[in-house]
């Protein structure tokens, strides 16, 4: 990073760079830059290439490029004329235009015509010597600003200078190289490793939580002290019968929070042989989340402390034990796990990935009382070859669900159940009615594969936690219905669909927030007005709740009203502000009011505190330049600039919200250029929007203008999007 440069970096920024300099590999870099960079960085065709031995180009990490790729571009040669041989000679970063791109790279039937594929390549280099190239795929529809700019090479020097800190590392200690890390490649040599492993006294394992199968290797059988399976690809036992009773709880809370957080984790805790001895047993792993951040693999070593030591008898138990803290840490670690839930969904997502590995069960069946019947939410099971059957276990289970809710009273299976291998027939098993505050929420089903006794400590752990599930049900579902409720009232607000005006084609699209309630204020209309006109109307009002919806259908009714009734613009906005002020809300509005006609073109307009319209013609796209008021409601009495102009035949209108270009972390002004150089490419690349019809090329226009918004880490605020073109044929042309 450039320190004498006068441009702050971002919080966003800041945070990526410190995470880049905690990678492992070439392709954790990769992926840090795609989930934690900016959110105009895209995945199509993102690449991270390192310098092999031979002096070539190798992709290291990817993602999104198809398996033809990987093969045509898998190796580059530095003298050549790909965009990361370039940047690797000339030690400066190579910008591919959206038109590049969608002739030449990566497929020549990808983005052909989009605007949306852009491609930057850095060159990876540390203290003058060439280590890789770093390509990204960017959302920008024109000119990559300067701002930008330094933050991809900013990004590109962070990933040099962890790469190389991993090479150094791997050339001193002479060991096996880490994944994705190319440099000087060497085989490794599986009796070399095997012999590190097996004097560090540690043995491998691995979970899939998805099938919920585990795996060990023959050390880590020596080290809980077990003879191996007659077959080697036996699942291996249930920690739940080999840890001691006491450090279970303790286990099962740290596989919790590790869970949850993902990455490395570190626990300890005793195990019993079976010739009665206590080991002590520290077990280093990983949790490997998948694209969405959900746990799906544990993998790690497990150490014998090798301090051996005959088990006390267990004394009476005075007052508060361990085991009775350990399982309300247990208790502590699910019930934040599942406070991080705010829907439904995420609450059985909770469930599943966390709730269900850290308490050693084979699946969870939860249902949900609907109108007095329990019904199923999603039967959460895993097991490999039984999944078909799993999604049975519901219905076999339904009776004994009711049974134990209508009772207000958990039950448990009784010792002596065999493990049988079918999930249908589990060994143990709890079932636990859900009752929150009185009212019975559903029932969970939870199945274990291995025989399990429940003492009374976990039975009253059991419980506890059935209640704190039912609170979080209860809660998540109330959310639920509140925002169905909210989103219905938005759609109803919104046309379902745009009226068929002669003389113009038109488009639309609206996106809501993904924060909050997901809902939000912004509206459009599309009018047919008196003499043949057409009004154009987009408006947002503050906030992102259901009283920002319920203003906003005020406000587009009385809006309409006023407009229908033969108003200019001007005097539309006035009397609409005035309406505003009115209602008993303290909530403001902007609106962008304009009418066409479409024989003539006359364009006339107000603005009420919105963004400009812009026009896009001839291959140009410029904003117009409309005079505008006050927003909405906040001075009833303003008057509002009117406008004249004219809209030619052939011309397109887009009228937009502010969430379409506002981000995060980034100059407003900077993003609505972008925004026109984006419009520019589109209009010079599809040429008159009558190409495949004007109602096609819009519709494409929209979901273009849309597709970056959507591609955001997070979207704050909801979006609106109209487009309105004269048409060629109207007359007077």
């Amino acid at each position: 990073m450039d320190l004498t440069s006068n441009r702050r970096a971002t919080r966003t920024e800041l945070r990526c760079v410190r995470l880049l300099l905690r990678a492992s590999s070439a392709t954790e870099l990769l992926g840090t830059v795609l989930l934690e960079g900016p959110s105009w960085i895209t995945r199509e065709g993102s690449a991270l290439y390192l310098l092999d031995s031979a002096g070539m180009l190798r992709l290291a990490a990817s993602d999104s490029l198809p398996e033809w790729a990987h093969e045509r571009y898998g190796v580059v040669d530095p003298a050549g004329d790909l965009p990361a041989a370039l940047a690797l000679r000339r030690r400066e970063t190579v910008l591919l235009s959206p038109e590049q791109t969608s002739a030449d790279y990566p497929n020549t039937n990808v983005g052909r015509g989009t605007g949306l594929v852009a491609l930057a390549v850095m060159p990876l280099v540390v203290d003058g010597d060439p280590i890789g190239a770093l390509a990204l795929a960017l959302a920008h529809r024109g000119t990559v600003p300067r701002r930008d700019l330094d933050t991809l090479e900013t990004l590109a020097e962070a990933c040099a200078t962890r790469l190389s800190h991993l090479i150094d590392h791997v050339h001193a200690a002479a060991g096996p190289v880490p994944d994705g890390i190319r440099a000087e490649p060497r085989p490794v040599d599986p009796q070399l490793l095997a012999l590190a492993v097996r004097a560090a006294g540690a043995g491998a394992f691995e979970r899939d939580l998805v099938t919920g199968e585990t795996t060990w290797d023959a050390r880590a059988y020596q080290v809980i002290g077990l003879p191996l399976p007659e077959r080697p690809s036996a699942q291996a036992p249930d920690l739940a019968r080999v840890v001691h009773p006491e450090d279970l709880p303790d286990l099962q809370a740290g596989m919790a929070e590790a869970l949850a957080a993902g990455g490395p984790y570190r626990l300890s805790y005793r195990v019993v042989r079976p010739d009665g001895t206590v080991a002590r047993v520290d077990e280093s792993g990983e949790v490997m989340l998948d694209i969405h951040q959900r746990p799906v693999r544990v993998a790690g070593l497990l150490t014998d402390r090798a301090r051996v030591e005959r088990p006390e008898p267990a004394a009476a138990p005075q007052g508060a034990t361990p085991t009775v803290g350990a399982r309300t840490a247990l208790l502590l670690a699910l019930t934040r796990a599942l406070s991080r839930a705010v829907t439904v969904r995420e609450v059985t997502t909770a469930l599943t990935d966390i709730a269900r590995p850290a308490l050693g069960a084979a699946s969870v069946v939860l249902d949900l009382v609907d109108e007095g019947r329990l019904l199923p939410v999603s039967p959460a099971v895993f097991g490999g070859p039984y999944r078909t059957e799993l999604n049975r276990l519901h219905e076999l289970s339904s009776g004994v669900m009711e049974h134990a809710l209508s009772r207000a009273t958990p039950l448990f299976s009784e010792p002596g159940g065999r493990a049988t291998g079918n999930p249908l027939a589990p060994a143990a098993w709890a079932v636990l009615p859900l009752v929150a505050s009185g009212r019975q929420v559903g029932s969970c089903l939870i199945t274990f594969a291995t025989e399990r006794v429940f003492g009374r400590e976990d039975r009253t752990m059991y419980s506890a936690f059935a209640g704190i599930l039912a609170q979080t049900l209860e809660r998540a579902r109330l959310y639920d219905i509140h925002h169905h409720r909210a989103t219905e009232l938005q759609r109803a607000m919104l046309p379902r669909s745009l009226p068929r005006l002669p003389g113009v084609a038109s488009a639309a699209r609206y996106l809501p927030s993904t924060e909050g309630m997901q809902i939000g204020g912004d509206w459009y209309d599309l009018l047919r007005l008196p003499d043949g006109r057409v009004g154009l109307v987009i408006g947002d009002v503050q906030g992102h709740n259901a009283e920002a919806t319920a203003v906003m259908g005020q406000l587009r009714s009385g809006l309409r009203a006023y407009a229908t009734d033969g108003h200019d613009p001007a005097a539309t906005l006035a009397r609409t502000s005035r309406l505003l002020a009115e209602l008993d809300t303290d909530l403001f509005a902007t609106c962008l009011y304009l009418t066409l006609d479409p024989a003539d073109g006359t364009l006339r307009g107000a603005r009420a505190g919105h963004p400009p319209p812009v026009r896009i013609s001839d291959g140009k796209a410029s904003e117009l330049d409309l005079p505008g008021g006050p927003p909405l409601g906040v001075e009833p009495w303003a008057e509002y600039p009117p406008a004249v102009g004219r809209l030619a035949a052939g011309e397109t209108l887009l009228a937009y919200t502010d969430g379409l270009v506002e981000v995060r972390d980034e100059d407003y002004d900077e993003s609505v250029q972008r925004m026109l150089g984006g419009l520019e490419l589109w209009a010079r690349q599809t040429g008159e929007p009558a190409l495949g019809g004007p109602d096609e090329a819009l519709d494409r226009l929209a979901d273009l203008l849309t597709l970056n918004v959507t591609e955001r880490n997070s979207r704050p605020d909801d979006v609106a999007v109209l487009l309105l073109h004269r048409l060629s044929t109207a007359g007077g042309d």
